[in-house]
């Protein structure tokens, strides 16, 4: 049990800082050039996604040494593209269907998303 709240502080960490790279990106696209917020929101999502992979399979979970490195970025890849349809629901959700706007939006399309990263990956990514 100490393992597993251990490992759920650390993602939480690589969660929060990946979300500040995601919402940070996602802004400046948006305000800055005037991007389209669901635009924005599926490139910040994918940068952030690259860095959440790297310091997850290096700080948070138990990943099998000797697994093929490509193997295991493609099944990250392929559970994060679930998760960015969930976020591009939410933020559709969120900012066309119901107006609220769209960095309030994006903190709940995160929570919801970040529940779904943690229980896939534990499954999939992390050693048996």
């Amino acid at each position: 049990m100490k393992k597993l709240i251990e490992q759920m502080i650390k993602f939480g960490f690589v969660g929060f800082l990946c979300f500040f790279i995601d919402w940070g990106i996602m802004v400046f696209l948006t305000e800055v050039f005037g991007i389209n917020p669901l635009i924005s929101s599926t490139i910040s999502f994918t940068v952030s996604v690259t860095v959440n992979y790297i310091l997850s399979v290096t700080f948070v979970f138990e990943t099998d040494k000797n697994a093929n490195k490509g193997s295991q970025f493609v099944i990250f890849v392929l559970l994060s593209i679930v998760g960015l349809g969930a976020n591009e629901l939410c933020m559709w959700l969120g900012t066309d269907l119901l107006g609220i706007h769209y960095m309030i939006t994006k903190v709940g399309a995160t929570a919801v998303v970040m529940v779904y990263n943690f229980i896939t990956r534990k499954i999939f990514i992390e050693k048996k």
